[in-house]
């Protein structure tokens, strides 16, 4: 594994008016890692991944990926330097096929969205089967994507998001709503990129159980601050965290 800090934010702040949602936040992401970043509701993680992704400004604070600055780029520059993102909300093309909706990804990351469904498009089948089948949806390749169940289109919006050949990809709560079966396979599915595609991964993760069997490194962030921060092992040991913030969890 590599220990090359691809992510560094220091000192990292956003205000709303006078309430800091993010307060002071250093955090460090090394290259081939799955962080989790936990906290309990309204801690801060939120406004964190949008920082990240370039949907809000910093009040104050750098951030920097791969030695670039970040902090205040728009979200299209972020995504073009390699860091994507897969949000709570499932974000899909509901009408189109799951091969449809994986083909138009890649129209667009080779800016020939006027060729959506031209030769250009259909050139691209193969590489989109290869992503699907990386998630494991190949059986329902020309299924709509609407007819998917709910793990199968958080599948379908990882490999969307893997369409932008992102070098850091962000997951806000990937379990969420699903059932035993289906998380299992999410954090299967995101161990896998992280080994065979040596995907960085900073996921947020109300489910502990999750976030400490996948997780190389955690950052707990309360009231806008990073409270404990290190390997997983050293943080769930962490007493502070234990009666804080995972409370009947731990």
């Amino acid at each position: 594994m590599s220990e090359k800090a691809l992510l560094v934010a220091t000192g990292l702040v956003r205000a709303f008016g006078g309430f800091r949602a993010v307060d002071e936040v250093d955090l460090t992401v090394t290259e081939g890692t799955i962080h989790s970043v936990i906290g309990p509701n309204g801690a801060g993680k939120t406004t964190l991944f949008r920082l990240l992704t370039g949907i809000l400004r910093p009040t104050s604070g750098t951030l920097e990926f791969d030695g670039a600055q970040i902090g205040g780029k728009p979200p299209d520059m972020v995504a073009r330097l390699g860091l994507a993102q897969a949000f709570q909300t499932t974000n899909i093309f509901p009408r189109m096929s799951v091969l449809e909706s994986v083909r138009a990804a890649l129209v667009s990351r080779h800016h020939r969205t006027r060729d959506m469904f031209s030769w250009f498009h259909t050139r691209l089948t193969g590489e989109a089967m290869d992503m699907i089948d990386r998630v494991g949806l190949t059986e329902f390749a020309d299924e709509e994507s609407q007819t998917l169940s709910h793990g199968d289109q958080r599948a379908l919006e990882v490999a969307l998001a893997l369409a932008v050949q992102p070098r850091l990809l962000l997951l806000d709560e990937p379990t969420a709503g699903m059932s035993p079966f289906e998380s299992q396979r999410m954090v299967s599915l995101v161990r896998a990129l992280s080994r065979d595609m040596g995907l960085t991964v900073i996921l947020s993760e109300h489910d502990m159980d999750t976030v400490f069997g996948i997780s190389d490194e955690v950052t707990v962030m309360h009231q806008g601050k990073v409270i404990a921060d290190g390997p997983a092992a050293e943080v769930r040991a962490n007493d502070e965290v234990m009666s804080i913030y995972l409370g009947s969890e731990a």
